[in-house]
């Protein structure tokens, strides 16, 4: 065929369409942004995987989004003691995913990402319980809107 037997080439009029290869595809941006998120933010190969914080070595998976996370080697927790958004998972085929915040099963087991035990970091800068500091930021709200619904409701000050 040419140079890259992987590319198939598309039939019909929209032939001339297809992605030349190394070409960013449009959804690689949410991607790399919800493995940012998910804590997916291991080296990529073929730099070792180690932390760049600590130095210790971890275990690096693939993720769904293409991008690595560097799990904490040889350790697997009650996922129900993990902070949400942290929890790991890895399939049959060994790609590993983030459970996000949403409840663990009963019984199950996840691995959590090196960050979360990285003697490098401290938990400020790690966040472990991101959704807390979301409701405390939307409690903080809430006092804000309600204190200001009553002065608004207590009217003008009697001048005299």
């Amino acid at each position: 065929m040419g140079e890259d037997d992987s590319i198939v080439p598309l039939l019909g009029p929209d032939g001339h369409r297809q992605w030349s290869p190394g070409t960013p595809q449009p959804w690689e941006n949410a991607d790399r942004a919800q493995a940012a998120v998910d804590g997916a933010t291991g080296p990529e190969p073929p730099a070792p995987p180690s932390c760049p914080n600590c130095g210790l070595a971890g275990e690096r998976r693939l993720t769904y989004t293409g991008q690595h996370v560097l799990l904490e080697p040889r350790l697997t927790v009650p996922a129900h003691l993990v902070p949400g958004g942290h929890r790991w998972y890895i399939d049959a085929n060994g790609i590993a995913w983030n459970g996000g915040l949403d409840a663990p099963l009963p019984g199950a087991h996840c691995r959590i990402p090196h960050q979360l035990a990285c003697p490098g970091l401290t938990l400020d800068e790690i966040q472990p319980w991101r959704w807390l500091a979301a409701v405390r930021d939307y409690n903080g709200l809430l006092v804000q809107q309600t204190t200001h619904e009553k002065r608004r409701h207590e009217g003008l000050p009697d001048a005299g």
